[in-house]
C-alpha cells in the first residue's frame, strides 16, 4: 500500500527545469497560456529569480512512500506577480498556477492557492486577480475548468474582453476575476517583501 503527502515550498532557480516541463504541454497544447513558444530553461529560470524578489513563487511536491520505495516528484506550482507596476496598485497582485497534467483534481491547486493566499495576506495584499482564458464553448484546448476551480476558492468576476487574443487558428476571450484577501485600511498597512516572511 502507498501513501502520498503534498509539501508546499518556495521555488529556487534551481527548479526551473522541473517546473517548465509542467508549463511546457500548456504552452504547445492549450490556450489556458497564450504564450506560443516554449521559453528556455535559462529564461524560466530569470523569471522565478525576478519573482522571488518581491513575491511568492511556490512549488507543490508530492511524496510518495510503499514498503520499500520512497520517491518526490515536484507536481506543479502558483506565484503572484503585480498587477500593474505603478505604486498605487501595490497591494494589488496577479496570481498564476500550473498543476502537472497527469495530476489535475487531486486538492493540488488547492492546496497550493492556500498557501500562496496565506503568503499574500502576510504581504498585506489585499486584492488577488487572476487572468484567465476564456472559450465562448469548450474546445480540444481550452474549457472553463480554470474559471470554475476559481469560483470554487471564492473568486468573482470582474470583467470579459471578447475575442482578444488568437492561438490555434482561433479566437479566445479573456477574463478577470478577484478576490479580497485582506481588509481595505487606511492607510493601508505596509507591503512586506517575500523574502522577510519565508518562513510565516
Amino acid at each position: 500500500m502507498s501513501a502520498s503527502k503534498i509539501t508546499i515550498r518556495p521555488a529556487t532557480p534551481d527548479d526551473a527545469e522541473a517546473l517548465l516541463s509542467i508549463y511546457a504541454p500548456y504552452v504547445k497544447h492549450t490556450a489556458i497560456t497564450f504564450e506560443y513558444e516554449v521559453p528556455s530553461v535559462e529564461e524560466f529560470r530569470e523569471r522565478i529569480i525576478h519573482t522571488l524578489k518581491l513575491y511568492p513563487y511556490l512549488v507543490a511536491q508530492q511524496e510518495t512512500s510503499n514498503s520499500s520505495t520512497a520517491s518526490t516528484e515536484i507536481v506543479g506550482y502558483a506565484y503572484a506577480g503585480p498587477l500593474h507596476p505603478r505604486a498605487a496598485y501595490a497591494w494589488s497582485v496577479e496570481t498564476s498556477i500550473y498543476v502537472k497534467k497527469s495530476k489535475k483534481k487531486s486538492g493540488i491547486g488547492k492546496a497550493l492557492y492556500s498557501a500562496l493566499e496565506k503568503v499574500l495576506a502576510a504581504q498585506n495584499i489585499t486584492n488577488v486577480n487572476a487572468c484567465i482564458a476564456s472559450p465562448e464553448t469548450d474546445d480540444e484546448y481550452l474549457n472553463h475548468n480554470s474559471i470554475q476551480f476559481h469560483q470554487h476558492l471564492g473568486y468573482s468576476m470582474i470583467g470579459e474582453f471578447h475575442k482578444c487574443a488568437y492561438k490555434f487558428g482561433r479566437w479566445y476571450n479573456m477574463i478577470w476575476m478577484e478576490k479580497t484577501l485582506c481588509p481595505h485600511t487606511i492607510p493601508p498597512m505596509p507591503f512586506i517583501p517575500f523574502p522577510e516572511l519565508w518562513p510565516l
